[in-house]
């Protein structure tokens, strides 16, 4: 594997919302994860910049020894990869919700590294009147099984979420945990006839170290659910409260207010949902000192449709219309989500994975740095993306303009352009 530096860092976006930006100039990856922040070699050769003041080397200089591959961020900000904390997969890159083929690495292109599945539904001819026990979990399995087996055009799927029914024992839950499934999702599941069975749905996966996660507000598309508000998640205490601000109906008003107040399971907001409930929703947040508990995702494929910057597009409501920070935006779609799943990455601090995104501001773009155009609401333009240290895209992302900034990228070993866009594993 590659060992790679990236120099002449402009903005550092840790994803932790205690700490969400740093001063940091260049990063050292090896192995796949950080190496290092800063290190000595890179940035003594990082400041002997280029005459003409634009922060980059020129062309023929040396890089520091021991890097296979440099680049030079000429500015640009490093982002943690955003991680989408609801989809729905079901095959490989197809989704059958939109007759889809390579929906993921258009994901990735738009700048997601990581998904969480929140159940596999959209399985041609499946009959949500006539699922059992044995059918979910099967279904379930080999999801998991497959698609979630290894990274898809770069990004890491969580697959396997089981959508539960009545009837289910927990020889169900030995199964589900055997192949690492990570979620078990309430959706078309009769909550206020079978509380106890419920009660104990949520046990059984906690003890398996499995999250549960429950469809709130109005009813799904299918029109199968219940309507799941306040009273519900009171008694039923999810891990995490599946697109509170609507996917596509919210909850009343009322009741996003206490589950805020009076509640403290992880709240996840979408980009499927409504927008005055989720300014509703992240005004209450942050007034009570609670932003932790907020998660991203898009809920989709689905009714909304395919949202390959959908998790852009939520970060850029929280800046723009919620009066977020942008580097606490950031935080919320990265290190918030991944820690509420149970996940090492989204965080940007040494010995983390090195899932990341060179971008910056495009031309016509408010300000010079991306914390502008985030505040302001402007799509960034992504150079680079990474995932487990490897370089997925350089030069140019598919789904965002280009950036204003010019990254330019030095291949120093063997099996790398020198620059352009490098062509993405189907896998």
């Amino acid at each position: 594997m590659q060992r790679i530096l990236i120099t002449n860092i402009g903005e550092c976006f840790t994803g932790d919302l205690a700490e969400p930006m740093k001063a940091v100039r260049a990063i050292a990856i090896a192995d796949g994860r950080i190496e290092a922040f800063d290190p000595v070699d890179a940035i003594g050769w990082a400041e002997n910049s280029s005459p003409g003041g634009s922060g980059q080397r020129a062309a023929n200089a040396a890089p520091p020894a021991g890097y296979d591959v440099v680049i030079d961020a000429a500015g640009s900000a490093v982002v943690p990869g955003l991680i989408d904390g609801h989809v729905h997969p079901v095959l490989g890159e197809w989704t059958p919700a939109q007759d889809a083929i390579g929906w993921v690495g258009n994901y990735l292109h738009g700048g997601t590294t990581t998904m969480l599945s929140a159940g596999e539904l959209h399985a041609p001819g499946l009959d949500y009147g006539a699922l059992t026990p044995d059918l979910v979990t099967s279904l379930a399995v080999v999801t998991a099984s497959t698609f979630g087996s290894q990274r898809w055009s770069g990004v890491k799927v969580y697959a396997g979420t089981v959508l539960l029914v009545p009837g289910m024992t927990e020889a169900h839950f030995d199964r589900l945990a055997a192949v690492g499934a990570r979620l078990v999702k309430f959706l078309f599941y009769p909550l206020e006839s079978h509380r106890d069975e419920a009660s104990r749905y949520v046990a059984w996966a906690r003890e398996r170290g499995i999250r549960s996660k429950v469809h709130t507000g109005g009813v799904s598309r299918s029109g199968l659910s219940q309507i799941c508000g306040y009273d519900t998640l009171s008694w039923l205490q999810p891990d995490i409260a599946a697109h509170v601000s609507g996917g596509p109906i919210p909850m009343s008003d009322h009741d996003i207010d206490r589950v805020v107040d009076d509640l403290s399971m992880t709240l996840e907001m979408c980009s499927s949902g409504n927008y005055g409930s989720g300014l509703r929703l992240v005004n209450r947040l942050r007034e009570s000192g609670q932003l932790g508990r907020l998660t991203l995702g898009s809920d989709t494929p689905g009714g909304t449709g395919i949202i390959p910057r959908g998790m852009w597009r939520n970060i850029l409501f929280l800046a723009s219309v919620c009066g977020v920070p942008a580097a606490q935006a950031v935080a919320i779609g990265t290190g918030n989500t991944a820690r509420a799943h149970g996940l090492d990455v989204g965080i940007l601090a040494p010995g983390r994975p090195a899932d990341l995104l060179i971008c910056g501001p495009v031309e016509g773009s408010a300000g010079t740095t991306l914390t502008d155009a985030i505040t302001h609401g402007d799509l960034p333009g992504i150079s680079h993306v990474l995932t487990a240290g490897e370089i997925i895209v350089a030069g140019r992302s598919r789904q965002t303009p280009p950036s204003r900034l010019k990254p330019v990228m030095q291949c120093c070993g063997q099996g790398l352009p020198a620059s352009g866009t490098l062509t993405q594993p189907s896998r």
